[in-house]
């Protein structure tokens, strides 16, 4: 273990007043055998319930407990950003209220960040090798794979989980990113802003286990909402560009047709499939050009990502010249 690390757990809560006093328990528990130093922060995110007095007293009975609080319900993005700006330790892990990810696993999620100094983040993944889900519900799992399998096809570097909390990060990743998303998407704005940064992502098996305690704040809308915005960010040309090619060949193909009826003499030139094969022609085009668009689009949203990466790295900087002058 080198020297000098401390280890923060940022948790953001709504509504889990049965769920913080055992989550807290595992957490110090599995931590202590790590022999290294970490807290717990603990960010109620305007829960409606008793979870803020929870967290009040977990955090008067234990110095590691920090709390953060505020009203109202912001999402779980803004307080995940809320954590990591309380957070003290060099290494942030990020899990859930609901001990979907068990804190036993948290000793192999840090492990790369601790032995090897090129990897950046660790994504928990119950999809890898390796990894399992148990007692998860059948259309919550069917949902999160599908998303994930979508996502993948539109993000470079072999990852199989973009959407699970249970990652850890170096905080000075999480420091340099300039973060905006409030809710679930932060997910993916992390990785997606990391990558263009050119910040090491790994992944390591994790187990997801399906929620004992409280109700499950998943739900289907926005979670496929977010799935899709994200894939026609990233890749605006494979999704574009499969519904444009599509379409073209379709017309291409009705026009071939139409081309025989011709040829036989036999061609009404009022058909409605006629007009119908215009149509398709100069819209598929249209997307095809708009999926060419959208790849420009994507390089430049890359390089404003990595203009702001840099001016927050410059901004830290200062920061720590001016500290050290006082």
């Amino acid at each position: 273990m080198k020297e000098g690390r401390k280890l923060s757990i940022v948790v953001p809560v709504y509504n889990e007043e049965a769920n913080i006093p055992l989550l807290v328990d595992e957490l110090e528990s599995e931590l202590a055998p790590l022999d290294i130093p970490y807290e717990i922060v603990l960010v109620n995110d305007g829960s409606t319930d008793c979870t803020e007095k929870v967290i009040k007293t977990l955090s008067e009975g234990s110095s590691r407990v920090v709390p953060v609080s505020y009203y109202p319900n912001r999402g779980r993005g803004y307080a995940m950003r809320q954590g990591f700006s309380a957070s003290t330790g060099d290494i942030i892990v990020t899990v859930d209220a609901d001990l979907s990810y068990s804190p036993d696993q948290i000793g192999r999620l840090i492990q790369p960040l601790l032995e090897r100094d090129d990897v950046d983040i660790v994504v928990g993944s119950p999809y890898m090798k390796g990894g399992g889900t148990e007692n998860v519900p059948f259309f919550r799992l069917l949902v999160s794979r599908l998303g994930n399998m979508v996502l993948g096809l539109s993000f470079k570097g072999g990852i199989h989980t973009f959407t699970g909390i249970f990652r850890a990060y170096r905080k000075k990743v999480l420091d340099s990113l300039l973060l905006e998303s409030e809710g679930k998407d932060i997910h993916l704005e992390i990785l997606s802003k990391a990558s263009a940064c050119g910040y090491r992502i790994v992944e390591v098996p994790a187990v997801l286990r399906g929620r004992k305690r409280g109700r499950s704040k998943f739900r289907v809308g926005p979670t496929t909402r977010s799935h899709l915005i994200f894939s026609m960010m990233e890749r605006p040309a494979l999704i574009f560009g499969f519904a444009g090619l599509f379409i073209l060949l379709l017309g291409i193909g009705i026009g071939i047709y139409l081309y025989v009826l011709f040829r036989q003499g036999t061609l009404n030139p009022e058909r409605p499939l006629v007009n119908l094969t215009i149509i398709l022609l100069l819209a598929g085009f249209q997307i095809l050009s708009l999926g060419f668009l959208g790849v420009q689009m994507v390089i430049l949203r890359k390089e404003l990502f990595k203009v702001q990466w840099q001016n927050r790295l410059l901004e830290k900087r200062l920061e720590e010249h001016q500290n050290a002058k006082e």
